[in-house]
């Protein structure tokens, strides 16, 4: 009924574009949301003042770095492997942030000064976190918006805004209530996770290789043929 609708208001032609979009705004709603932890997380140790230049050149560094990518998202999009390289760089930098947290805890109880973050160590774990997952969102945005790159555009750039939004938010947040950062950390560390997952496993379908892993995995590890269909898709 829906699509006969839309049929009948501009034609078929728009139904293709318009669930793009609505693909690519329910992405970024999830993926923005796990970036502002990323930024929040990152910043959390610094006061307002470099809190504010950390997120504003973290988002810069992102921007730069989503138009790049979004440049050359066909070919990221058939580079093998590319996904797992990116989840293990985010695993490096959730240990990174944890480390953060325990250093802050430890001071606190000890009632010392806290160990002082620099602006350059928080815009280094932005930049690392906004690299990974930049390379997750434009993977998730340029398969979902498949021939249409004005909705490409569109994803990239609604993604950033909300991630600044709500990065600082979230900072002052932490700052006040240091426990819930390890749930911020544990939410870092599940992406990174589901992106090594779906790397890997995106890795055996491009090398055809769904058939010895199917033989060598248990049976509730299998890549099934629904999910090589979907794979095939995102390319």
């Amino acid at each position: 009924m829906g699509q006969s609708l839309l049929a009948s208001l501009g034609g078929e032609a728009w139904i293709g574009p318009l669930t793009a979009l609505l693909q690519v705004l329910l992405i970024d709603l999830v993926l923005a949301g796990d970036n502002a932890v990323a930024v929040g997380l990152s910043v959390a140790g610094l006061d307002p003042k470099d809190r504010r230049r950390a997120i504003f050149m973290g988002l810069a560094a992102a921007v730069v770095m989503r138009i790049g990518f979004a440049l050359i998202a066909a070919q990221l999009l058939n580079m093998i492997g590319l996904l797992f390289a990116g989840g293990l760089l985010l695993l490096w930098v959730c240990w990174k942030m944890w480390r953060d947290m325990r250093d802050q805890a430890k001071a606190a109880r000890e009632l010392a000064a806290a160990p002082a973050k620099t602006l350059g160590q928080a815009f280094l774990q932005i930049f690392l976190a906004d690299l990974s997952m930049s390379l997750d969102n434009v993977l998730a945005v340029a398969g979902a918006a498949h021939d249409h790159p004005y909705i490409l555009v569109f994803g990239l750039i609604l993604s950033i805004a909300l991630t600044g939004l709500a990065a600082n938010a979230i900072a002052r947040i932490l700052h006040r209530l240091r426990w819930i950062g390890y749930i911020g950390i544990a939410i870092v560390l599940y992406v990174a996770l589901h992106m090594m997952w779906e790397g890997y496993r995106g890795a055996v379908i491009d090398l055809h290789a769904v058939a010895p892993y199917n033989h060598a995995m248990p049976s509730w590890l299998d890549i099934k043929p629904s999910e090589e269909d979907q794979h095939h898709k995102r390319r």
